[in-house]
């Protein structure tokens, strides 16, 4: 008998150790002892080299011994495992101890370090590591532990003490969701582990016995206890001697205390763009960007973005203050009809689509009266305002109230890309994240106005036509067939008038005007305007109308017209727009390279004369860009191209400008179409959008340290077959009057008389 107990003795750690008959469960592999997978927190750069966010299920950014204080690891010995450098992983002293303590009725732990380690690190305990026996009170508990002892003895045989403890103080949980030493000393004292003081080491070691009962944050009282345990053991352990003992036991607990969250970092738009990115590649490859450590290197510069965010609010918070004054002296609300009448019941029809509101609807279905008391049950809000430099205040509000107060705030939109490698070096999506998750530069769509010209003129110069070519600016009349009905349209110039000048096209891009555009889309056919639209970059639905040259043809995107905008600039070749350059592993090796994706969408001779068109923005007398000159932009002969838009009845505000190295695209709105101004002094592109990019490219020339300078466009890389040197005769700069278009003119009131209006045009 006592034979067969020594046999089952010897071999019962091999059964365990092969999970025989699938009693046991799993235990750690040598490839998994020797290259342990502990959950680390993938992180996110610039392309500028500054960290801007995590993600992670257990936050844990591992460091090397060295970066650690000390005093810390002698706390640790001391605390949990005082004869660690003596054992071989199990500590036998400790489990007969253990053993004789639960004999009377006390609860003392016989774990060491090792065994810590060996728990944390393979989650022995989990479900998917139980076998048949592992649901058997007792017998579950036995088992767990077996494989605990194997697997710290595998340890202690594998890896140095130092190595083991680097190991464990990496791994474990310090409680608020820190994971490892380099988050939790960043968590409760903002500081990092090597320089943790004495007091603070010591309350880090004391909340791994219970982080949750132990925590500070939550329990001071508890955790004070603790930590002057700990400082106990330091100094029976001569780590301290007992005078210093005494006073750090005296001292109170001091936090400077921050919880990353899941996601961590600062509110941006773009992160959810690179989220939904590198999530799309992990489903496809297998890596977990929540576990496994990645190193997402991105291709915003950190400082273009600032430059960009200051650049928007800065003017953002001067027009809202126009705006509110605008509609203040007109003794209404911003959302009227066609007509500038106020539309009636507004916040309500709006409120109804919400979620909240089909929640409270549902909850208080058949009770009319109390529905309406939630609506107008006010409490206070943190809310987003301009008025202070934090961005929020508290206001007492309603849901109605609150709804009714955001819809009269201005939106807008912005990205900056390297028209050459794609690489967006700038995205902002909003006025404020935490406040408005909306973005409008790739998620929104909005009718583009005049910044959708261009694309006519694209047609017309790839199908024969020159700059200088010259089309008269007079009323016309375009007859066409719509639904199998013979229709006419009789497009209007935003001044009503007509000037008679035969111009060239280039002159008459620069201008902005209308009917020599209708014309030109006549010529080369409004199903091919959609075509070349989509060729450069233009992803959206198209609808081939005849006024599509003038934005009405359908919802683009800030970023497809960036796009789109950045095949003139690059040779007549569509780069693809890239947030992210490459990711590495946890250990610094690159497992993905995202290299410029480009394919030749036009002719170079094409793409150089269409930036040669755009440049007439600034160069040709009366061109819509010359808003510019108001901005310090002008040296070193410096050259800007771009084009301004409005859509109709001022809903929407367009810029897209271009130098030798960016392509920036800027949009301004309401959240909805019927909030705008009313008029072109305050409502065109040029006086909403376009100050954003000349405020964003004064702040990019001054920064030195970013490399962008003024300077001309290249010269063409080909040879110039067709003339383009035509410039119109001169005139004073700057405008005299608005010259930006209404998008959709009065097709659409023709349209709507036979009830043919697209649900993607607006109706006037």
């Amino acid at each position: 008998m006592f034979g067969l107990v020594v046999i089952l003795f010897l071999v019962y750690p091999v059964l365990v150790s092969t999970n025989f008959m699938f009693l046991f469960g799993k235990s750690p592999s040598l490839a998994d002892l020797e290259n342990p997978k502990v959950e680390r927190a993938s992180e996110l750069y610039t392309s500028d080299g500054v960290l801007i966010g995590k993600y992670f299920r257990e936050n844990r950014s591992p460091i090397p011994l060295s970066k650690m204080s000390p005093l810390l690891v002698k706390a640790l010995v001391a605390t949990e495992d005082v004869r660690y450098y003596e054992h071989s992983g199990i500590d036998l002293t400790a489990v007969i101890g253990g053993f004789y303590s639960s004999l009377r009725g006390e609860k003392r732990g016989g774990s060491t370090i090792t065994q810590q380690l060996a728990k944390n690190l393979y989650k022995i305990r989990r479900q998917q590591s139980r076998g048949a026996l592992g649901y058997i009170p007792v017998v579950s508990t036995i088992v767990a532990k077996t494989k605990e002892w194997l697997t710290a003895v595998d340890l202690e045989q594998r890896y140095t003490k130092r190595e083991i403890l680097r190991m464990y103080l990496n791994t474990v949980e310090y409680g608020s969701s820190a994971f490892g030493i380099k988050v939790a000393a960043k968590t409760f004292f903002n500081t990092s582990p090597d320089s943790l003081k004495p007091e603070e080491a010591a309350m880090l070691v004391g909340v791994l016995n219970n982080p949750t009962a132990y925590n500070p944050r939550f329990h001071p009282v508890a955790a004070l206890r603790r930590r002057n345990v700990v400082l106990d053991r330091m100094g029976q352990s001569g780590v301290l001697p007992a005078a210093e003992i005494a006073a750090l036991k005296a001292k109170p607990i001091v936090l400077d205390y921050h919880v990353e969250r899941h996601i961590d970092g600062p509110d941006t738009y773009f992160r959810s763009a690179i989220s939904q990115f590198v999530g799309q590649w992990c489903d496809s490859t297998g890596y977990d960007m929540y576990r496994d450590g990645l190193k997402i290197y991105t291709t915003i510069d950190s400082r273009m973005q600032a430059h960009a965010e200051e650049a928007l609010h800065e003017r953002m918070k001067s027009l809202q203050r126009n705006f509110d004054n605008f509609w203040r002296n007109r003794d209404k609300n911003p959302w009227v009809d066609d007509k500038g009448n106020e539309i009636p019941d507004f916040i309500l029809t709006q409120m109804k689509r919400t979620e909240g509101y089909k929640t409270l609807a549902n909850r208080y279905k058949n009770q009319p009266a109390r529905l309406d008391s939630a609506l107008n049950a006010k409490r206070p809000m943190k809310v987003f305002t301009w008025k202070k430099d934090d961005g929020d205040t508290t206001l007492v509000m309603s849901p109605l109230d609150s709804l009714a107060y955001y819809k009269r705030f201005l939106r807008a939109g912005m990205m900056s890309m390297d028209p050459f490698t794609g690489h967006i070096k700038a995205w902002v999506g909003g006025l404020d994240y935490r406040f408005f998750q909306y973005d409008h530069v790739k998620q929104g769509r909005r009718q583009a106005g005049s910044t959708f010209k261009p694309f006519v003129y694209l047609t017309a110069l790839d199908n024969g036509y020159s700059p200088c070519d010259r089309i008269r600016d007079e009323r016309v009349t375009i007859n066409y067939v719509e639904n199998g009905q013979p229709m006419e349209w009789k497009p209007d110039n935003v001044t009503r008038e007509y000037t008679g000048i035969n111009m060239t096209l280039r002159h008459a891009m620069a201008r902005s005007v209308n009917s020599i555009t209708a014309q030109l889309t006549e010529k080369v056919g409004w199903d091919n305007v959609a075509k070349y639209a989509h060729k450069v970059g233009i992803t959206s639905p198209l609808l081939p109308v005849p006024s599509i040259g003038l934005g009405s043809g359908g919802d683009v995107s800030v970023y497809e017209m960036v796009n789109a905008y950045s095949t003139f600039m690059n040779n007549g070749f569509r780069s693809e727009p890239r947030l992210v350059t490459r990711i590495e592993d946890r250990n610094g090796n690159v497992i993905k390279q995202f290299d410029p994706v480009q394919k030749r969408a036009i002719s170079a001779e094409t793409a150089w004369l269409m930036t040669y068109m755009l440049r007439g923005g600034m160069e040709e007398p009366g061109g819509t860009s010359q808003g510019l000159w108001d901005f310090e932009l002008w040296r070193n002969n410096n050259q800007i191209g771009g084009k301004t838009g409005t859509t109709s009845n001022y809903s929407d505000g367009w810029y897209m400008g271009m130098t030798k190295d960016l392509m920036t695209g800027v949009w301004v709105g309401g959240e909805d179409r019927s909030i705008h101004f009313t008029g072109s002094q305050q409502g065109e592109g040029g006086r909403t959008a376009l100050p954003i990019f000349g405020k964003f490219m004064e702040k990019i020339y001054e920064d030195k340290e970013l490399g962008y300078t003024p300077g001309e466009f290249p010269k063409p890389s080909v040879k110039i077959s067709k003339k383009y040197n035509c410039v119109s005769p001169s005139e004073p700069r700057r405008r005299a009057e608005a010259v930006d278009t209404i998008a959709a003119d009065n097709l659409l009131e023709q349209m709507n008389a036979v009830g043919g209006v697209p649900d993607s045009l607006p109706r006037r």
